[in-house]
């Protein structure tokens, strides 16, 4: 028994070790040792291998190019004659040239666009035109031959047995660093000493956060990177938006008090830096928030607010319009774009069919997630 708790104590000490010594130390100070690239190698290798053998289970490549589409239904491409005529009994089809059952195919051409239209499929997730060896895929695309099974389950091995348990050390980590560190500077007097701490601990551990999910992330034009007193806006596509825009730069958040884990690190990072939090009620009263957000940024000392102006998850696909309120508390406005690559994990959170712990569970368990940072040219309201 105390050989065995021995062996228990020698893994948990190398695995904390390891942890700390490639990942964490790295991602602190803001650097990469080059082993997310190599994985990155790895699985592009590999996922072009899986998709050329799946192809190869499919005779038409015409009819996977269709079969890949993004829609909500399947439509039926033959021409209005040929669908007319089979919604037809065969002894009506040479009477006349209108028959009172043609209306069932306008019908059914009007029900299609109603259902698919360009809104509703920003809703759901993006269809990929072939497998990534995840669980989300199309189901036509569920030709497998042994080595692809095979490569599956491995996956499935890797994600879940190796990369689901350090991530969630990582995770753990980052949240209870950022709680206690928050926590303790917020205990110091106003000051410029305070501000520089407070915002190296929000940007330390939000680092530390994003290499749980094993991120991979491009920036362009840093210059334009979002200044204080000014106000962020970017596209909105999952809660885990923060944790991309704050590995490059500190912000003050906006959004209705939460209780549970969410609560004490909302009442945490409150204490450390300014950010803007409503009860239900103020919510409720617009007049009240466009007052609070206004006296945050004409205070040129404080983070940017960073807000979403489309007010709900878009599967990344499209920019849907944006709130006027986001632009009506004045200041400069920093514009940002984040696009995820969907073929190593599926950022995009339905919040009517998944949870939230159902979704960061799919999250700690993809490949990794990938996407591409850009900062436009700042603006203001004329």
């Amino acid at each position: 028994m105390e050989d065995f708790r021995t062996l228990i104590y020698n893994i948990l000490t190398v695995w904390i070790t390891l942890i700390l010594l490639l990942i964490m130390l790295p991602s602190m100070c803001g650097v990469s040792l080059g082993i997310s690239e190599v994985y990155m190698k790895i699985l592009v290798k590999v996922l072009e291998w899986a998709t050329l053998r799946i192809q190869k289970g499919f005779k038409d490549k015409e009819s996977q190019r269709l079969a890949a589409s993004s829609g909500i239904i399947q439509r039926d491409k033959s021409p209005m004659e040929k669908e007319i005529v089979g919604l037809r009994h065969s002894q009506d089809i040479q009477q006349g040239d209108f028959k009172l059952s043609d209306v069932f195919y306008f019908s059914k051409k009007g029900f299609e666009a109603i259902v698919e239209d360009e809104v509703t499929q920003r809703f759901s997730s993006e269809e990929l035109i072939s497998w990534n060896l995840l669980t989300r895929t199309n189901y036509n695309f569920q030709y497998l031959s042994l080595r692809v099974t095979f490569i599956w389950v491995l996956g499935v091995f890797v994600r879940y047995c190796i990369l689901l348990p350090l991530r969630v050390t990582l995770a753990t980590i980052g949240i209870t660093w950022l709680v206690l560190g928050a926590t303790l500077v917020g205990q110091l007097q106003n000051s410029r000493m305070k501000s520089w701490l407070s915002e190296l601990v929000h940007l330390v551990c939000c680092r530390i956060c994003a290499r749980a999910l094993s991120s991979a992330i491009q920036y362009h034009n840093k210059e334009n990177r979002p200044k204080k007193g000014g106000v962020c806006v970017a596209n909105h596509t999952s809660p885990i938006d923060v944790i991309i825009l704050a590995n490059d730069g500190c912000y003050a958040m906006v959004g209705q008090v939460h209780g549970g884990l969410m609560g004490v690190i909302q009442r945490a990072i409150a204490k450390a830096c300014p950010h803007v939090w409503f009860e239900r009620s103020e919510m409720r009263d617009r007049h009240l928030v466009t007052k609070r957000l206004k006296e945050h940024v004409s205070d040129k000392t404080k983070l940017p607010i960073l807000i979403f102006p489309e007010g709900t998850c878009i599967n990344n696909t499209s920019v849907m319009m944006f709130k006027k309120g986001s632009f009506e508390i004045g200041g400069t406005i920093y514009p940002v774009a984040i696009k995820y690559d969907p073929r190593f994990g599926d950022a995009f959170w339905n919040s009517s069919k998944n949870s939230m712990v159902s979704y960061l569970l799919r999250m700690m368990t993809s490949w990794t997630i990938k996407c591409t940072f850009g900062s436009l040219p700042p603006m203001a309201r004329k």
